[in-house]
């Protein structure tokens, strides 16, 4: 019978002597080789009694792991050393200029964003913000939108378990719009009301065009004698300021949504050019067509009462559109799936330097 706690300080000791990770690695493969000495031992189980195994098996297993243990310390104590040793030697010299070329970009949505915030700013409208995780009541309920409305359905919003109901027992979610921070305001503030509301929403959506997860904007307008005229041309000036093009041409269409009364669906005359569409011009003229672009409408009278207003002393508009979309459509960009894939090539490409602060004077684009 082979002497094994001999072996094994024998072992444990040339390897806690060991130099370097080569002479570590050496030690390794004579004990633990193919032809190592331990390895020729755990060989041997094979042609033993069952009496010698069941003796000296539990031997020859114990030698091995404490040979891998003690490997496995001194390769960690080694390298560590090692480590200490090229961080106590480097230097940086904090002398140095910095890089001329910016090496971090702004996010097209995050550009969008400024760009709207500073076409609405010079237009009187304040930005207002609310949390992303909402109530039914006002994500739902207070918008006129009833119980059995398909946007309520569970194939279309990202709902909480009920465990999470608030105090009141309300079901929580995450926003499908950013139309609840309209109603946050108008329970909050005073009127007369004029904001825009960006921020992420969630849907249970995905392909080329749809995220789960995507930004909008919407604008509200609470005062005394609004109309539809004035939704009019907040738009036509928003979207001349945003595309930087005179001839931006809208029609609206009457359409439902249950949150305004009229409603309408706003398009915006285009063109198709080398691939992609460009906004300008009638959609009535030759090689022009019509895209629906937003929507939008007169508040309703049901939503005002719902905020605590008299809709009989206090009219409004509201309107809505994608963050992303007004992205794709401006900066020539074809799958909403490659705003969040990380992907840095693509950031570079269409990315904004972060000195690129947009200004009406300046260039919303610039």
């Amino acid at each position: 019978m082979s002497d094994y706690p001999a072996m094994q300080a024998r072992f444990v000791a040339d390897i806690g002597a060991a130099a370097d990770l080569d002479a570590l690695e050496a030690l390794r493969v004579a004990a633990l080789g193919k032809a190592g000495s331990v390895s020729a031992l755990l060989k041997t189980l094979g042609g033993m009694s069952p009496e010698e195994r069941q003796v000296q098996g539990p031997q020859i297993h114990a030698l091995r792991e404490a040979v891998t243990t003690a490997i496995a310390d001194r390769k960690a104590a080694l390298e560590g050393a090692a480590l200490e040793a090229r961080l106590a030697g480097e230097r940086l010299d904090m002398t140095l200029p910095a890089d001329a070329a910016p090496r971090g970009s702004v996010h097209p949505v995050s550009q969008v964003m400024d760009e709207l915030a500073e076409i609405f700013a010079d237009m009187g409208f304040a930005v207002a913000t609310g949390p992303e995780i909402e109530d039914d009541w006002h994500n739902f309920t207070a918008l006129n939108i009833p119980e059995t409305h398909p946007a309520r359905a569970m194939h279309d919003t990202f709902y909480f378990p009920t465990q999470m109901n608030d105090a009141a027992g309300r079901a929580m979610l995450l926003r499908t719009h950013t139309s609840p921070v309209q109603i946050r305001t108008m329970m909050s503030d005073e009127p007369p009301i004029r904001i825009i509301a960006p921020g992420r929403v969630y849907r249970s959506d995905s392909d080329a065009t749809h995220t789960p997860m995507f930004h909008q904007v919407e604008g509200l307008v609470i005062d005394r004698g609004i109309h539809m005229g004035h939704l009019k041309w907040t738009l036509e000036t928003f979207l001349k300021a945003y595309f930087e093009r005179d001839d931006i041409v809208l029609r609206l269409r009457p359409s439902y949504f249950p949150f305004t009364e009229p409603s309408a669906e706003v398009d915006v005359g285009y063109r198709q050019e080398k691939g992609r569409r460009i906004v300008g011009g009638s959609g009535d003229d030759e090689g022009h067509a019509w895209m629906e672009l937003l929507g939008s409408g007169m508040v309703n009278r049901r939503v005002i009462a719902n905020c605590g207003l008299d809709p009989d002393e206090w009219q409004g508009f509201a309107f809505g559109v994608g963050v992303d979309r007004l992205a794709m459509l401006k900066y020539g960009m074809d799958d909403l799936r490659a705003f969040f894939d990380g992907d840095l090539r693509w950031l570079s490409h269409y990315g904004f330097g972060a000195l690129s602060v947009p200004t009406l004077s300046g260039g919303i684009s610039a």
